[in-house]
Formats: C-alpha cells, structure tokens, sequence
C-alpha cells in the first residue's frame, strides 16, 4: 500500500501522522523546513512568527489534552517556548523519522486523470534543488492557514516602505519613524503596542469595531473564566458583551468604531495594552484610509498625514497552490468540506487545520486527526462502509457547523466553526465509525 503523505509539522501536521501511525498506516510527512514547528519556529522560511508573539490563548485551553505544557511554562507562552512544546511532541511520539524535511511541495495531482482512486502524485523539490515524486495512497494538507499574506490594495502610490504582518520580525524597523497600521486585528493590535516604544509615531486606521478583552481578569487567564452555565446562545452573548463592555468600555470611549455585530460574530481582540496606549496618546486611532500618496494617506474623514511606513496587518488568505481548488470544492473564499475537512470528489483527500473557533485550541484539531485516521483506516478495510460514508460527504459538504451563530461574511470568518458543535458533530462521527456504520 502507498502511504498516506501528510503536508507539513506544524500542529495540525504532527498530530495528524501521529494519529495515522496509531491506525498502523503507512505515513510519510514532508516539510519545506528543516525542523517541526511550522508557524511557531520562527526561522522556518514559511513562518509569519514575529519575536514578541505569544499565544492569543492561553496554554490550558490551546495544547493537547495527553500532552500538557509543563508548570513553568508562562499561561500565554512565547513563540520559542511553542517550538520546544512541538519538538518536544515530536520527540515523544517518535514523529521525526517519518518526515522528509526540506521538501517543498510543488504539485499534488491525481495518479491518473480520471480520478483520484489510484492515488495521488506529489511532487517535491529537495534542498538540492532536485524534484522528488511520491505515489499516496491520501493525502492530508496540514500546511497551515497564516501563511499567504491578505495585501490590501488602495487608490494612489506611496513612496515610503509598505510592508505586510508577515514581513515583521522585531520592533527595530520602526526606530524614529511615523508608523501607519493599517488593521485592528489580534496581530495589528500587538505590532502597535511593539511600535509605540521604538517609533516617532504611531496610528491605526481602524474600519470596523472589535470587542477588546485583556489577557488577565482577577489574575486568571480570561478564557478560562466562565462557561460552566450554559446559556441559550442569543443570552450569552447579550451577558457577555455587557460583561465586556464593563471590563474594558465602550471602544468609542477610546475613539475606535463600536461593533456593530454581537459578541462572537468575529474574533475578539485580546490584549491587554492596546487600549491602554490609546488611552495615553501613544496610538492614534484613524479611520479606513480613502487614498494614498507620496507621503502618507488620506482617510475617509477627509484627514490626511505623513508616514515613513505603512504596515498592513489584514490577515492572510487560505492557500493551497499545489493542488487544483476544483479537487477542495473551492467556492468562495474557502473550500465547501464536510466537517472543514472532507471533499465531496475526492474520497482520499483531506484538509487538516483548516477550521477557527474561539477555544478550539489543538485538542479540537487533534480530534480531527483521530477522526480522519479511522476514516482512512475504515476505507482499506470496510469499502462499502467507507462509501455511505463519502455519500454523507457530498450531501453534506458546505454546511456550516455554526450553532446558530451569524458570523461576519468575511474572508477571515469563511472557515469558522461554532465550538460546541463542531466537536460535537466530530465525536457523532467517531462514535458511527466505531460501530463499523
């Protein structure tokens, strides 16, 4: 049997072999890196790390559940602390020796033109240049979604430096300079609160409101707080918004645009310093820029200023560029899975990780594994099983496991998931599998 060829050793890339390994599949994983970690090792070439970064989450609601961090790890670890966790995963699982390091995969394609039941063919170039070619059984994208920068396009031409998030790495590129950012997300807002001690001066052009929690309530990591009543969707989040509006205010208070959405209709932004250099003149908030020019940018408000840099942090876009998106059932901004996960065509493809939902953490990632693991297992084993299950698939490819909930329709929120139910309709799964269904 040709193995089962997972892309990437990130988190979702390394429990995925390691769950395929349980099932006593045949795994090959390939990684354009030298190293596991993907997004977290920082000297990955396909990191978009920064040397400030911690986790947005803190580290009981985001590690696997059989693979806690140790005591002494800080409750919001720091991007070198996630490397050691994930080569310290990779060590006890004996995962490396299944992985080719420093292959970059160049095409992934059926192993004949008619379909994929013969497999794939994956293509990957070494470190020295050479093109290497794999026959898979399956394959499973485990590559990531923070790795194809979202570059915003504006009207007009600026003569000073325009980066992108994934372009920075340290405070430093922002010594003595007057700093546009351009973006309010969880990332925008931590580069803002790193450019305030290095820069000349820093604004933020904000188009739409956030809700903003800090990091701490009553010394706890505040996703932890909560949770153990569950209330009927539509309270939680009135108790909720109202309990952050208490904590933190009213954005407008600060001069950032209110959300006009309710609580958890799109991420939060979590940081416990943003609104306090607002509040202390060393950010300035701007609204969405209308134009640009030589020197600066012209906002809708009709203000206009002077920068040395403008850096946009607008978020990445979803990207698979060595397979044919027809193969994903691409629409959209995203691909239309069963379970984030599944093709309705393709039977012995798999999208790994590409699922967001507040407090999924790995854990709800590595449920994915296991999940897709007997998937496979059952298809060698249980064909026609494996066929009911593929005919569920492409009748339900697409539906959005929201629990009720009206995310934004934005390119960021096209793969979120509501938690509860997500998890859920992933253990109904497991449990149909183990009943040979």
């Amino acid at each position: 049997m040709n193995p089962c060829v997972v892309i990437g050793a990130g988190p979702m890339g390394l429990c995925t072999v390691r769950r395929l390994l349980e099932q006593g599949l045949n795994v090959i994983g390939l990684e354009a890196h030298g190293d596991v970690g993907g997004l977290w090792d920082i000297d990955s070439p396909t990191s978009t790390m920064y040397e400030s970064a911690h986790l947005i989450s803190s580290k009981r609601m985001t590690e696997f559940a059989d693979f806690p961090m140790a005591d002494e790890v800080a409750t919001y670890p720091r991007h070198d602390e996630l490397k050691r966790y994930f080569q310290n995963y990779a060590k006890h699982f004996d995962l490396k020796r299944h992985y080719r390091f420093n292959s970059y995969v160049e095409r992934i394609e059926p192993a004949s033109d008619s379909s994929s039941e013969s497999g794939w063919l994956v293509r990957y170039r070494t470190a020295s240049g050479t093109t290497e070619e794999l026959h898979a059984s399956a394959v499973l994208l485990a590559n990531g979604t923070l790795h194809h920068p979202n570059r915003a396009t504006f009207r007009g031409t600026f003569q000073g430096e325009m980066l992108h998030s994934c372009d920075y790495r340290s405070a430093d590129i922002f010594a003595d300079k007057r700093v546009l950012i351009v973006g309010c997300g969880n990332s925008g807002c931590d580069i803002a609160v790193d450019a305030v001690h290095r820069a000349k001066s820093v604004d933020m052009a904000v188009r739409r409101g956030y809700y903003f929690l800090p990091k701490f309530i009553g010394g706890r990591a505040t996703d932890t707080l909560g949770g153990k009543i569950k209330l009927p969707l539509r309270i939680k989040q009135f108790v909720d918004g109202l309990l952050v509006r208490l904590i933190s205010g009213k954005p407008s208070s600060y001069g950032l645009p209110d959300p006009d959405y309710r609580m958890y209709e799109s991420h939060p932004v979590i940081n416990s310093l943003f609104l306090h250099h607002i509040g202390h003149g060393d950010i300035k908030v701007r609204p969405a820029i209308d134009s640009l020019n030589e020197h600066g940018a012209t906002f809708v408000d009709g203000t206009s200023a002077s920068y040395d840099m403008i850096l946009q942090a607008t978020g990445y876009k979803l990207h698979y560029p060595f397979i044919d998106k027809a193969h994903l059932n691409w629409n959209g901004h995203a691909p239309q899975l069963y379970l984030n996960i599944f093709s309705p065509s393709q039977p012995t493809l798999f999208v790994m990780g590409m699922v967001e939902a507040a407090g999924l953490g790995w854990q709800g990632r590595d449920d994915q594994a296991q999940l897709v693991a007997k998937v496979i297992r059952q298809q060698q084993d249980n064909p026609n099983a494996a066929r009911r299950f593929q005919a569920k698939v492409a009748q339900q490819a697409g539906q959005r496991l929201d629990g009720g909930m009206d995310y934004l329709e934005l390119e960021r929120m096209a793969y979120y998931v509501h938690k509860d139910t997500y998890l859920k309709a992933l253990a109904k799964e497991m449990q149909q599998l183990g009943r040979g269904s």
